[in-house]
């Protein structure tokens, strides 16, 4: 009975977003006052419509209904209460329905909080959610139902969920990602809304930007909890592959910071409307270019779901259909967007040009490192692999001109500045970054890698280049306190994301070039010598656990003599899809980890494993926190939730997020 009330309520959602995706735009068209105000309450009903579908759905998993044919293929009476919940998105059809349902909650969020849209604006930005969200719907519906029952012949038990999923990874990583996806669809529709408008001025750029950097927040964080699930699960030691996966999510968060900076453009000077416009499209468009990859089955990888590529036809269409009909709607109501702001070659109008084009090329290189193979595939029928020697040098070729161009654009006026002002103050800074990365190099290896050089000296010049700005503000008062409260949370925002970039950078760069790997042989009650570590194979024990049995080494690490710390890796088999899976164990801090994963059982009782030296990678995810955390004070200026457009300044401590 609840797999089926569920499938009702998805077949009702299907025709209330047949609803919200046409009365409202007819009603904004007609100027019908009804017709509008429907927009909100059938987004709201949306909502609710979807959460009682996926409700339903969770009860299935949680009561072990194997007539379900989503439940019966990925979860299984032994799967612990927590798996079983988040089973739910564990493969194609229930991550779908996440996917609508949080798609739901952004129509709803934009219903609630965006009262000071004016009625035509507001209706036309829900009418568009609402297209989008019958695509969807009628896509799970249609090919991807997770209410399919297998009846008459009802398994005993499930088949289990992949035991990669069984983690807390999995429980915190797909819905952040998919609110930073499904978050773009909003700043579509805002982009959609404008063009039937004909008006995107500087009120069109206010309200589109908070949802636009909330959007972009959740992505990084998304990005982020994927990095660091893949470091510590899959016990290769790696934090990224340029795995296609994880291009089809790195690829909108290029296209959406290079768009946050557009906005800002547009809301301060009303610059680049028609690009900003484009820009909105684009994230959109590679949103469900991802969507795409991911349920297509065109692609092998360890993230990807394993699906019938005939889904994948329904994604395309819907894929063209959509930025089709934008980009027509763009050319159509092109003259009408065009900006006519003056400024000179120094700027921060230029800064954020220049920005732009590098973003840009960026994203041209991954995504051609994502689709060529599948296009060599279709048109030569040749299975070419591009990985890290492709993407590593062409996109840290672009991301370093960026990296050394922040802290001049941060720096610079609106419309017109002043170069000998804007370059004087961070020439000694560039000397000291140098220096800086030359000395920290020389103290962790002795030796200089020039490419690992130039990398780390661009991180902390801008990371230091971040703090001289703070200081350069807070001196124009009489007291540095009093200076930087005079800050705005949108330049806060500015600072601290544009520090969590160079933090992120340092890391990178240092765990890239200085990292240690090795592979030792040892035996239990044996020592193991490795640089200034003594491993001694303490103890080997097995475990029976809930849902799978647990054989676990005990290593007791020595460093320069003294006791360090004690690692336990594991071998985990499950008892019901009888897989094996490494569990590495690692020893955190905050300059270093030590990551020790077991490879193969070897002959007289000995063992392969395998010893990593990290250096500062955990200042790769410290870095994605603080942009998240600035994109938060940035989105928490009070001139958001201001009713009317404030007047804008041209002075330097205008953020630019």
């Amino acid at each position: 009975m609840i797999p089926e009330l569920g499938h009702f309520f998805l077949i009702l959602a299907l025709v209330n977003a047949i609803i919200l995706g046409t009365l409202p735009f007819y009603g904004a068209q007609m100027q019908h006052q009804g017709l509008m105000r429907l927009a909100s309450k059938a987004a709201i009903g949306q909502f609710v419509l979807l959460l009682a579908s996926y409700i339903c759905l969770t009860l299935s998993f949680i009561q072990s209904d194997f007539s379900v044919a989503y439940v019966a293929n990925h979860s299984n009476s032994l799967l612990p209460l927590r798996y079983k919940i988040t089973a739910v998105w564990g493969s194609h059809e229930g991550s779908l329905l996440l996917w609508i349902l949080i798609l739901a909650a952004w129509m709803a969020a934009v219903a609630i909080f965006s009262k000071t849209l004016t009625q035509v604006v507001r209706a036309r930005v829900l009418a568009t959610l609402g297209l989008i969200t019958v695509g969807f719907v009628s896509f799970a519906l249609f090919t991807s139902n997770p209410f399919e029952r297998v009846l008459p012949f009802i398994p005993i038990d499930g088949a289990d969920l992949n035991p990669l999923l069984q983690d807390f990874g999995m429980i915190v990583h797909p819905p952040m990602l998919y609110m930073g996806f499904v978050g773009f669809s909003v700043v579509f529709a805002f982009a959609i809304a404008g063009l039937l408008q004909g008006d995107l001025d500087q009120k069109w750029a206010k309200w589109a930007r908070p949802w636009t950097t909330v959007a972009w927040i959740f992505l990084t964080i998304g990005i982020a909890l994927g990095s660091w699930w893949a470091y510590y699960e899959l016990g290769w030691g790696g934090w990224w592959f340029w795995d296609p996966v994880e291009n089809a999510s790195f690829m909108p968060w290029l296209a959406g910071t290079a768009l946050l900076h557009s906005l800002a453009a547009t809301e301060k000077r009303e610059a680049y409307k028609s690009w900003t416009v484009l820009l909105a499209i684009l994230t959109f468009s590679l949103s469900l270019l991802g969507t795409f990859l991911v349920r297509s089955g065109v692609l092998t990888s360890v993230h990807a779901f394993a699906t019938n590529p005939e889904r994948g036809y329904f994604i395309l269409t819907f894929l063209g259909f959509a930025v089709g009909g934008a980009l027509t709607l763009y050319a159509w109501q092109f003259d009408k967007i065009k900006s006519k702001t003056n400024y000179t070659l120094i700027s921060k109008e230029i800064a954020i040009v220049i920005n732009n084009i590098l973003l840009f090329c960026s994203l041209l290189v991954v995504l051609l490192g994502t689709l060529y193979p599948l296009i060599a595939e279709f048109l030569w029928q040749e299975k070419v692999s591009i990985g890290p020697p492709f993407f590593n040098p062409y996109f840290s070729f672009f991301f370093a001109f960026i990296l050394f161009l922040i802290p001049f654009g941060q720096n610079m006026n609106w419309k017109q500045d002043n170069l000998k002002s804007v370059i004087k103050p961070y020439s000694v800074l560039f000397v000291v970054s140098l220096g800086l990365a030359t000395l920290l190099i020389w103290l962790i290896v002795g030796a200089i890698e020039p490419l690992a050089l130039l990398g780390l000296m661009l991180g902390i010049w801008l990371f230091i280049a971040c703090f001289y700005y703070l200081f350069a503000q807070s001196r124009k008062s009489k007291s540095w306190l009093a200076g930087l409260s005079k800050i705005s949370l949108s330049y806060w925002g500015m600072i601290v994301a544009h520090i969590g970039v160079a933090v992120s950078v340092i890391g990178i760069v240092i765990t890239s070039y200085y990292s240690i790997e090795k592979d030792i042989r040892i035996k239990p009650k044996e020592s193991v010598q490795v640089e200034n570590l003594s491993i001694y194979f303490a103890d080997f024990k097995n475990f029976n656990h809930e849902n799978y049995l647990s054989s676990q080494a005990v290593f007791e690490i020595s460093k320069d003599g003294s006791y360090f710390t004690t690692l336990k890796p594991e071998k985990r088999r499950y008892q019901v899809s009888k897989q094996l899976m490494t569990e590495a164990a690692i020893k955190p801090g905050f300059f270093s980890d030590l990551y020790i994963s077991m490879a193969e059982p070897l002959a007289e009782g000995a063992w392969a494993i395998r010893l990593y030296y990290k250096p500062f990678v955990r200042w790769i995810w410290l870095g994605s926190i603080l942009m998240a955390l600035g994109g938060l004070l940035a989105v928490s200026d009070k001139r958001y939730r201001q009713k009317k457009l404030a007047k804008f300044k041209t002075a330097k401590d205008e953020a630019v997020i």
